[in-house]
Formats: C-alpha cells, structure tokens, sequence
C-alpha cells in the first residue's frame, strides 16, 4: 500500500508513538547532554524547573540533578509513565524531582511558578502547539528561560539508500499528521514561540547521528519492532494508511539497515530559548 493521504483524520492529539517497551527503550537514552545541550548554559543550583512531556523521567532526573536545591516537576499524560518515572526517581536517590499527570493546556500550577520550562519532543504531538506555548509562558516567571526541541522528520537523510526506510518516513508524515501532530515541527518552533507571544527567541538547531554499529543497533532496532508492535502500527493500519504486510516489509528494512556497515542515518531538530 503507498497512499500517504490520511482519512477520516479527527482533530486529536494523540501521541503517535504509544509507550511500548521499543518505545520506552529509545526515551530512557536521553538526558540533558544528548537532548537538551542548548539549555545548559541556562541552568544554575537552585532554579524552579517544569519539564513538560516528561516521559520515563530521565531527562527530568538530570535537569534536577543540576538545578538542586531547586525543585524540578515533570509533567506528561499518561498515569503509568508517570507512575515509572516517580519510581526511576526513587531508585537514583533524587529528592527534588516529581513526576504528576497533567494536560499541557491546562496547567495545574500558579501564574509565574517556574524559572525554567521545558519541553522535549512535545510540541510536534499537539494539535494546537502555540496554545500549550501560551500556557507554558503563563507558568513562567518573568525572565524565565522556554526551552522547546522537536525533531524535524522532513529533513531526515538515511543511507544506502532503502525503499522500505523512504516509504517508512512517507509513512511516519502521514500517521503523525492524522492523530493531529506536525512531524516537521523543528522548523516551525521559532514561529510558534513567537506567535504564543515571546519577544525574546533565539532559534538553533543540532542533529542525532546514529552511524556506529552500536548506534545502528540500538536504533534499528527499535524501530524494526516499533513498526510492527506500537501504537505507530496501530495507527498506521487504522488510518487506512498501511497494512500487515508494508509494516513487516519496513520492519526488515531497518533490520537491513542495522546490519549494513555503512549504514547511517542523521535527524535534526530545532531548538528555541526564550524569555518570558
């Protein structure tokens, strides 16, 4: 099947990876260093930190074990990630960090409550990004630092060359597009953040290269069985976008593209700080 026109599309948001273990697998890899490297120079001991769109945690354990004494909060959607996370916690002996369930529109938190929010990988999943952006500048304390990084699959590059791996990024635009996202949304944060009302942006960029045998494990890998077993597949059959037999194909192909020694494959993102 090769149609990438999605139908019947809803406006929604739904996350279009799901929480299946290949998916958890890539998210605990990320920290402060490999994912949030353009805000470093943001933080100091004792900053009042909300990480919006937590995940498994380890970003967020990381911002607080930098920030502390400051208090960092982690915020996401669902209740059993939250649940991990508050347990991730627990096992690093971090004692200023808390995971709760929260909706990125409708804060639970005060007007003017953090020094810092940040968001990894969010804004792209949102129907409406610029008005969760609104809502982060309203938690954020005068002179407080936005920090928002999202991927920008349009500009993904992938070699050799592979059939399965073009039809998976055809793919992945238009499932990300029917549960209401913007898979190119590196490009498009500058114009968000300003658009949410932010003045002061400074917009950059930085790339994932995973070239090494290693690297290409670890992510083939988890995409091989991501594009058979997560909601990615769900959603890619239910959107009448694919079917059993294209995602097994695909699947073989990043298998074929791990055991490749020449294989790589780089994925930019862009990267905005702002002030309130």
């Amino acid at each position: 099947m090769t149609s990438t026109t999605p139908h019947d599309a809803a406006p929604r948001d739904v996350y279009t990876h799901g929480h299946h273990e290949s998916v958890l697998r890539s998210h605990t890899w990320r920290t402060v260093e490999n994912s949030a490297a353009y805000l470093v120079a943001h933080l100091r001991e004792g900053l009042d930190v909300l990480d919006l769109g937590s995940g498994p945690g380890t970003i967020t354990i990381d911002l607080a074990r930098r920030v502390r004494p400051g208090h960092v909060i982690g915020v996401d959607a669902s209740a059993d990630i939250v649940a991990q996370a508050n347990g991730l916690a627990a096992s690093s002996a971090v004692d200023n960090v808390e995971f709760r369930v929260g909706d990125a529109y409708a804060l639970e938190f005060e007007d003017d409550s953090f020094d810092v929010v940040h968001a990894h990988q969010v804004m792209q999943h949102l129907l409406h990004p610029v008005d969760a952006l609104r809502e982060l500048r309203r938690v954020l304390r005068p002179g407080g630092v936005l920090a928002v990084r999202d991927v920008d699959y349009g500009g993904v590059l992938t070699a050799p060359a592979s059939d399965a791996l073009t039809r998976w990024l055809e793919l992945y635009h238009a499932v990300h597009a029917w549960n209401g996202g913007e898979a190119d949304a590196g490009r498009h944060l500058k114009a968000w953040v300003r658009e949410a009302g932010f003045t002061d942006v400074t917009a950059t960029g930085s790339v994932w290269v995973f070239a090494s045998d290693a690297e290409r494990e670890w992510w083939g890998e988890s995409w091989a069985l991501r594009a058979t077993e997560s909601a990615f597949a769900v959603h890619a059959i239910e959107s009448g976008n694919s079917n059993t037999g294209e995602l097994q194909r695909i699947s073989a192909g990043w298998l074929a593209w791990v055991s490749d020694p020449d294989g790589w494959m780089l994925m930019p993102h862009g990267e905005v700080i702002a002030r309130a």
